[in-house]
């Protein structure tokens, strides 16, 4: 099969510019999150000098009060924001560039799916996480994006060419893409939970001293990070275990059985259980906000491992990650 080699360069154009410009956005968003105090002391003299204008409005007849200008933290996450749109774009493109290139599915290999997992990533935060308020969670989000995007470009990266015949299949876009986008949403969940329990850490204003306490200060409420985490799970939960059973369908007619425990199957299947489990502690009293948060980060861990340790170290039938 013939590579279109100039598609193939436009994508990894595309890629490195998206992790240019995804930087350039934490760099926005990391000054309107450092500068999220002093907007909220500018709010109480915006509104004292609101009060005055308006005072003195009164007294002159046909006078005009002039426009506070926005804070800067909200100047700041403005552009942040737009340029975090910039980067979804781009990165999509070059999984779709990656495509045409090959002429196939573009998630043959570890680069690829990686690539997958951080757009879905960034796509679920820009729909959940459009509102202003919202915008310091991306700070925490975008930073283990943007390292699994450059390991992607650099460790895990592969020439565009075809994929294996065992991943001839039409059972690869089906199964891939679904647990792709299934970790890509179980990324935004783990953020969340990480983030709810550095919050729980610091509940009280007085008690945050410190620099991990200022960070903490910063953070959305702890009730809006867990209801994240878990509307998250609750999307990435029945995508991930859709992708373990079509995944047992294709190894049926690829292998001659359905479950033969494979590493990848295995650890996939403890994930699967660890997140039933954090769904279930966060519906049962005593569990649902620290040991639940808890739960949901060890399923994250269990992602990762399964990502890198099993596709990379652990030799098994899905050792399909095109490195050298």
């Amino acid at each position: 099969m013939t590579i279109n080699e100039t598609l193939a360069q436009y994508s990894d154009w595309a890629f490195q510019s998206s992790f240019a410009v995804l930087l350039l956005a934490l760099i926005l968003l990391i000054v309107q999150y450092a500068s999220t105090r002093a907007h909220a002391v500018q709010e109480k003299e915006l509104v004292s000098a609101g009060v005055g204008a308006r005072s003195a409005e009164t007294g002159v007849p046909g006078r005009v009060a002039q426009q506070p200008k926005k804070p800067m933290s909200e100047r700041f996450g403005g552009m942040g924001a737009a340029v975090l749109v910039v980067g979804t774009v781009l990165i999509i493109a070059a999984i779709v560039l990656r495509g045409f290139s090959a002429r196939r599915f573009p998630l043959g290999n570890m680069y690829e799916f990686v690539a997958m997992a951080c757009a879905a990533a960034l796509v679920v935060g820009l729909v959940l996480l459009s509102k202003p308020a919202h915008r310091p969670m991306w700070v925490f989000l975008l930073v283990p994006v943007l390292i699994l995007m450059f390991l992607a470009g650099t460790v895990l990266y592969a020439d565009s060419a075809p994929v294996v015949p065992a991943l001839q299949s039409y059972w690869l876009p089906i199964h891939v893409t679904i647990v792709s986008v299934g970790s890509g949403v179980f990324l935004v969940s783990g953020v969340a939970s990480l983030l709810f329990l550095l919050r729980m850490r610091y509940p009280r204003a007085e008690e945050r001293t410190g620099i991990i306490a200022k960070v903490a200060e910063r953070l959305p409420d702890a009730q809006m990070l867990d209801r994240l985490a878990y509307k998250t799970t609750i999307i990435g939960f029945p995508l991930f275990g859709a992708g373990v059973i079509l995944g047992a369908i294709w190894a049926e007619a690829a292998w001659g059985r359905f479950w033969g425990w494979d590493p990848k199957e295995t650890v996939s299947f403890i994930a699967w259980v660890i997140y039933a489990a954090y769904l279930h502690a966060r519906a049962t009293s005593g569990w649902r906000e620290t040991k639940a948060a808890w739960i949901n980060v060890a399923g994250f861990v269990a992602m990762l491992f399964n990502l890198f340790v099993i596709n990379i170290v652990v030799s098994g039938l899905h050792s399909y990650a095109g490195l050298n």
